[in-house]
């Protein structure tokens, strides 16, 4: 019998544990607004001007513990001219086992784990814009990297 212990991660003993373990990913909030509805639908005569906003974040599940909450967040906001035509929200989260140095923490969670997690929630904005009654936002793929990295260079408090 082995000494080494039981890895819960990958079920395994005496082999290196997977550095990133998905455990669960999920909708954690989505909402979808039209707030000129019914009148928009009538009056609307060209793709609406769509602005997007996103943000990641990630917070330890216990502390001492190196599992992982990463939260991909999400905000399109389309107008046609002025008029606003939809404001969509999403959180779409995922609960990671990281095995990595402490120095390679930060990147793979502002970095790797929100890569993984990208195309679902991709595919939930394209689905509920086109399910509302508008053309699907497709999100073009994100640079985690130069996200990540413009985080790093603001000054403290600004974020």
């Amino acid at each position: 019998m082995s000494d080494q212990p039981q890895n819960p991660a990958n079920g395994s003993s005496g082999q290196e544990p997977m550095p990133i373990v998905l455990n669960i990913q999920f909708t954690k909030d989505l909402s979808f607004e039209v707030p000129g509805a019914p009148g928009i639908y009538a009056t609307l005569r060209e793709q609406p001007r769509v602005d997007l906003a996103l943000d990641v974040q990630a917070r330890p599940i216990q502390e001492g513990e190196n599992v992982f909450e990463v939260s991909l967040m999400i905000r399109a906001d389309a107008k046609s001219g002025e008029t606003p035509c939809f404001i969509a929200e999403l959180t779409y989260c995922g609960i990671f086992t990281l095995n990595v140095p402490q120095e390679h923490l930060e990147p793979v969670l502002l970095v790797e784990c929100p890569r993984l997690l990208f195309p679902f929630a991709r595919n939930i904005l394209a689905d509920v814009t086109r399910e509302g009654g508008f053309p699907p936002v497709m999100l073009n793929p994100i640079d985690f990297v130069q996200l990540w990295q413009n985080r790093r260079a603001q000054p403290v408090g600004t974020a």
